[in-house]
């Protein structure tokens, strides 16, 4: 099966079995890593601009927040982004569970 015509649910179930194929569909395979973490105060614009149209931002950020990257531009978020990200997943967890 082509990986653009996975469905989203089958890219989250790679992505949380561990399986890292996915990487091989982002946008940014091939970019020079240093754009997307920059010097503090360096604009993020251009690695944003990478992420933007990328079929698997998700399961990048996924990857990201499970991992607890602390640097960096994953699934087009910085780390101030993610760690909010988390917030509101956990919050969201919380509130099922209740």
């Amino acid at each position: 099966m082509a990986y653009m015509n996975m469905e989203s649910a089958e890219l989250t179930q790679l992505a949380e079995t561990g399986d890292l194929a996915w990487q091989h569909y982002a946008n940014c395979l091939g970019v020079d890593p240093e754009l997307f973490f920059p010097e503090r105060g360096v604009s993020t614009r251009e690695a944003r601009a990478v992420c933007q149209g990328c079929v698997v931002k998700d399961e990048c950020l996924d990857f990201a927040i499970r991992n607890s990257e602390k640097f960096g531009i994953w699934g087009g978020k910085s780390e101030r982004e993610r760690r909010r990200v988390r917030r509101q997943r956990t919050l969201a967890r919380t509130a099922v569970e209740a």
